[in-house]
């Protein structure tokens, strides 16, 4: 029975509801695959958010589950819940592309450590999410796989770098992502698709590869910016795979040996920041922040609004942290990118150097990393264990498709309006998107920020939004794909 009659179709259950289905043989896990790969038939050729989809080896993993439901004894916990990977982390078998087609034999011999934990979990894997290659726009393109389009509109980017992952979440492929973030990667696709996206504390999923992987000296802004993600259709999607992907792993240069908390938290302080200082907020911007601070108000939640510079600070150290790395990696990404990510890298540059100069030094780099600190320690201490910030995703709503590659000026409006993207990482604070509704036809929503290691604060937070927003799947206009 893949579908009971008068209830959600089984592509559209959360996780949660998916994994208590199976375990109460309710339904099968191979049911639940068939309905997935059902939808992905459906969604799919339209989107072009899954690549590399193997029906065969999803069912099979959909049979093994239900050997061990049939067996009895302890289950895991996502034990038949449909997953997708990304296509810049390893999973066994199957190519660490990229997006790049030279890289497209790189076949992983295993599994990252965060994917791991989802196989672990009980997790079945269905596909592999599309990105930009090298996954360094906020837009999803490459000369690989192809184009990815927003489920709501064509025109407008489902995000980048894991926009496969939000739109195929969105569209009812699976109920849960991966993902990762260095700039925005994971919280601005679920805003431009209208999911969840949470980017935990850098530490706390591991970002390390599996054992006997190439060895790669990983950048500084890598290590101490980029993460792992899960994105769901629900927070609590979100809440149980980021608690799959949490393995403790000190092999990970700045791995801790931790878990979140599984509290349930009670009233909290909210501080709203609408601007930082670098790009006001478009109207549809702040009417998201407007609902979701009188829904919090209605929780009983404590909200004020504030300015707090130092998000602007933070965001424009990105700028200068981040692009200098990418630069000495230029001659990999000439020899190997397509021509979308050479062009959207120029004009970064170009837009950086606005800020430091076409050629920052030595010194104000390192001046750059001492500030980092600073800026941490003052934000940690506002935070506390008790208050998050509220601020918009980004600046703007989702971009234009290719908005990055219209020139410089159009590209430095880009990096103003994603302030709020930039500032997060370069601190190493976990954040969260959380839609709002629906606005002129796109998604809107909001960006969480609470304190390091406070996860259980923000999705606490998130569901009190979750309650109140008007939620609804997508149109699927998108068209054909390119």
């Amino acid at each position: 029975m893949t579908d009971i009659p008068g209830s959600k179709p089984l592509w559209d259950r959360s996780a949660a509801e998916l994994a208590a289905g199976i375990r109460a043989k309710d339904f099968s896990a191979t049911e639940v695959a068939q309905a997935f790969l059902a939808r992905i038939d459906e969604t799919n050729p339209a989107l072009n958010a899954l690549v590399d989809i193997r029906p065969e080896e999803a069912l099979a993993q959909a049979a093994a589950a239900d050997a061990a439901v049939a067996a009895g004894g302890e289950l895991p916990p996502l034990l038949g819940v449909p997953v997708s990977t990304k296509i810049n982390t390893s999973l066994r078998g199957y190519a660490s592309s990229h997006g790049v087609a030279a890289w497209a034999g790189a076949v992983a011999q295993d599994d990252a450590v965060c994917v791991a934990g989802l196989r672990g979990a009980g997790a079945t894997f269905l596909g592999r999410s599309n990105s930009p290659a090298f996954a360094v726009r906020w837009f999803t393109a490459n000369d690989l796989h192809g184009r990815t389009l927003n489920p709501w509109h064509p025109g407008h980017t489902p995000g980048g770098s894991s926009g496969g992952a939000a739109a195929s979440v969105a569209a009812g492929m699976t109920p849960i992502a991966q993902g990762n973030d260095i700039g925005g990667s994971v919280r601005f696709p679920a805003y431009c698709c209208g999911a969840v996206g949470l980017r935990p504390t850098v530490g706390l999923v591991s970002g390390a590869e599996p054992r006997g992987a190439e060895e790669f000296d990983s950048p500084m802004s890598f290590q101490t910016m980029a993460v792992h993600g899960p994105l769901g259709w629900t927070v609590d999607d979100v809440r149980r795979g980021l608690h799959a992907m949490v393995t403790p792993d000190l092999n990970d240069p700045v791995g801790i040996p931790a878990r979140p908390p599984l509290g349930a938290p009670g009233p909290v302080k909210v501080s709203i920041v609408r601007d930082a200082g670098l790009a006001e907020p478009h109207p549809t911007v702040n009417a998201a922040i407007d609902d979701a601070a009188r829904w919090l108000a209605e929780a009983g939640h404590e909200v004020e609004e504030i300015e707090l510079p130092l998000l602007g600070e933070a965001a424009r150290l990105w700028s200068l942290l981040l692009y200098q790395e990418l630069r000495t990696m230029m001659s990999e990404i000439e020899q190997f990118g397509d021509d979308s990510v050479r062009v959207s890298l120029v004009s970064s540059f170009a837009a950086a150097a606005e800020i430091w100069g076409e050629r920052p030094s030595l010194t104000e780099y390192i001046r750059g990393y001492a500030r980092r600190g600073t800026l941490i320690s003052r934000l940690q201490r506002l935070l506390g264990n008790d208050r998050i910030v509220l601020t918009p995703v980004c600046a703007e709503p989702p971009f234009e498709q290719d908005a990055d590659l219209a020139g410089d000026a159009r590209l430095s409006e880009l990096l103003a309006a994603q302030w709020p993207m930039q500032a997060v990482p370069v601190l190493g604070f976990p954040a969260m998107s959380v839609p709002t509704g629906i606005r002129d036809g796109l998604p809107s929503g909001v960006q969480l920020i609470g304190g390091r290691f406070q996860e259980d604060l923000l999705l606490h937070v998130a569901t009190a939004i979750e309650a109140r927003a008007t939620r609804s799947r997508p149109p699927f206009s998108g068209g054909q794909t390119g």
